[in-house]
């Protein structure tokens, strides 16, 4: 069963269409990353599937109920607005945030304190939240949307501002997340994280669903590319290789035509051309997700 389904989920605000008709479906146990630019529609997204806003057309489902709040104690959220008591103390932030679901406060400072070990923070438990750096502050809001161990796990923008220390750190907390046995959701237009973690992704881009799949499906939209480096060069090289090929680091940078690569290196080795290097790769996930958003905007 699927964790988080959404069918033809509209939100307008006045006369703006924030989301034109959205399908999502999230499996049980998945990392599900919902990309797209700033002002695709995601917030938005994620907030009708939570219940925090009402659509205005479609309907939804999380975790098997037709309203989310009904299952409120066993989803965890980070919004993308960031906010913590500043005179709180670290564990005493997590503990008050596993409250308002349900767990019991000793329970949830003691949760508290293990899970700021385990991000490396343990040093950081009797601190008050303003004494923190902007980084540390958010994983402790993050560590509080899990302290009651959460079946769905909702981020928004959860890498947004942290630095390269910080976002490692919040990646490994995501993927613990998901080996424990959670689903995680998570917004983001930052493609490197997406790449690294998303079992599978949905494109939202003008407010539309653009594309759903796995990652790998996502840069199979555009044709692998090659770095090929010619033993010898010459006048009559460039004929050989595909339309558009182009000089590049010492070689020529082209598309893989749909043929495959080994007609290429057949007529380069029968010229007497030869090779010298080659490098053949998948396009990463940015490129595909730039070419889902530009086709949107068109």
């Amino acid at each position: 069963m699927d964790v988080v389904r959404a069918e033809g989920l509209e939100k307008r605000f006045g006369r703006k269409q924030a989301v034109a008709g959205v399908d999502l479906a999230v499996p049980r146990g998945a990392i599900y990353g919902v990309l797209g630019p700033n002002g695709a529609g995601k917030t938005t997204t994620l907030r009708m599937l939570l219940g925090i806003i009402e659509p205005d057309g479609g309907t939804r489902t999380v975790l098997g109920a037709a309203h989310p709040r009904q299952v409120s104690g066993r989803i965890g959220y980070l919004p993308e607005e960031r906010g913590l008591y500043p005179t709180m103390r670290a564990r005493e932030a997590i503990a008050f945030m596993g409250a308002l679901r349900g767990l019991d406060w000793s329970e949830g400072r003691r949760r508290g304190v293990t899970l700021l070990e385990q991000a490396g923070l343990g040093h950081a438990a009797g601190e008050k939240i303003r004494n923190l750096s902007k980084g540390m502050a958010q994983l402790v809001q993050l560590l509080g949307s899990m302290v009651h161990k959460p079946d769905l796990l909702v981020l928004d923008e959860p890498f947004s501002g942290l630095d390269p220390v910080n976002q490692e750190r919040l990646e490994q907390l995501i993927v613990g997340e998901r080996d424990r046995g959670a689903t995680i959701l998570f917004s983001t237009h930052v493609m490197a994280h997406a790449q690294r973690l998303c079992d599978r992704i949905a494109v939202i881009a003008a407010g539309r669903r653009r594309f759903e799949g796995t990652v790998e499906e996502a840069r199979a939209l555009l044709p692998m590319r090659a770095h090929l480096v010619p033993r010898q060069g010459g006048p009559g090289l460039l004929p050989l290789l595909p339309s558009g090929a182009r000089p590049e680091r010492n070689g020529y940078a082209f598309e893989v035509p749909e043929e495959g690569i080994e007609p290429v290196l057949t007529r380069l080795i029968e010229s007497g051309h030869g090779v010298a290097g080659l490098s053949v790769e998948r396009p990463a996930l940015h490129d595909a997700f730039v070419k889902l958003v530009r086709e949107a905007e068109a």
